[in-house]
């Protein structure tokens, strides 16, 4: 893991003369008129991608397919994949027997990395998206997630104090890392 809530506290800390540049995002729809938004860098932005010759409808959809390949739930694997959508995909995943914490925590962010470049990869306008970024850091701001996200919402006022932060935001991290590895 190359970005962590610690290296941006770091970076936070020392960067007195720098303002740091984020870029937050929730949600998972288009804009009204259609164009890409950060909202493409959501779990459940639908942006089918292919692996191993099996179609995943989102990238939450190949997470949950992972965390039930991991804990050898083959059947709950085929039902995540062929879920209508990611909060479905995602209620199964919650579903998983065999389940370990531990085992999870060591693979979950690997399996977003992997989720994020396979989506991103095979969507050239969506990483085109991505890649201009920049070198700005990612944020879920989800008020409810304090894993993947921030458990804050774009509006809080401590926003850009990351000490602030009641969340760890993976993924913002994991897509950081997605986009490292295209430039």
């Amino acid at each position: 893991m190359k970005y962590d809530i610690n290296w941006l506290l770091t970076k936070h800390i020392t960067n007195d003369n720098e303002k740091l540049k984020y870029i937050f995002f929730w949600g998972h729809q288009p804009k009204k008129d259609g164009r890409i938004s950060e909202s493409c860098f959501s779990q459940w932005w639908p942006a089918p991608f292919i692996v191993d010759n099996i179609t995943y409808k989102t990238a939450e959809h190949y997470m949950m397919a992972e965390k039930a390949r991991l804990f050898g739930n083959e059947q709950l694997v085929t039902q995540i994949i062929d879920s209508q959508s990611p909060a479905e995909a995602k209620k199964l995943g919650r579903m998983i027997s065999n389940f370990d914490e531990a085992s999870w925590n060591s693979n979950k962010y690997q399996i977003v990395c992997e989720a994020n470049y396979y989506k991103f990869s095979q969507h050239p306008d969506l990483k085109t998206f991505l890649l201009n970024t920049g070198n700005r850091i990612l944020v879920e701001a989800s008020p409810v997630d304090t894993i993947w996200g921030i458990g804050m919402a774009k509006t809080d006022e401590n926003i850009y104090n990351p000490v602030c932060w009641k969340g760890e935001n993976l993924l913002g991290f994991a897509l950081m890392e997605v986009r490292d590895r295209f430039q």
